[in-house]
């Protein structure tokens, strides 16, 4: 079981409420619109952080949102280390993330076997 390294919770809390406000406000790049990130982690020397994000569309434009993150990941990190007070401001890399998709896939399938139940007499 991982230990708990509450600096880096606290960080990845803090980049997890700074970094919508920096990509709507000062990304530019049109590959990159509406998302929402839904997690950051921070390893415990601080020096990485994995972000995590959804976005609505299709694979084609997941693919052009994480291409415009990953090209303005340098940019969002300098804006990153002028609002934290860091020392050193973590290497982000930014993941897509499957887990609302496939929540809403398992959310259809308990549907569909709920609906076909009902449609069957109980045996008993």
């Amino acid at each position: 079981m991982p230990k708990d390294f509450p600096r880096a919770r606290r960080v990845a809390d803090q980049i997890q409420r700074e970094l919508p406000e920096l990509i709507r406000q000062e990304v530019k790049d049109p590959r990159v619109g509406m998302l929402t990130i839904t997690e950051v982690e921070v390893n415990r020397d601080m020096e990485f952080a994995k972000v995590y994000f959804t976005t609505m569309g299709g694979e084609a434009e997941h693919a052009a949102c994480l291409q415009g993150l990953q090209r303005a990941s340098g940019f969002l990190r300098s804006q990153l280390s002028h609002r934290m007070q860091l020392r050193v401001v973590p290497k982000l890399t930014f993941v897509y993330d499957r887990s609302v998709e496939h929540g809403m896939a398992l959310s259809r399938l308990i549907e569909t076997a709920v609906a076909e139940d009902a449609k069957h007499p109980k045996d008993e």
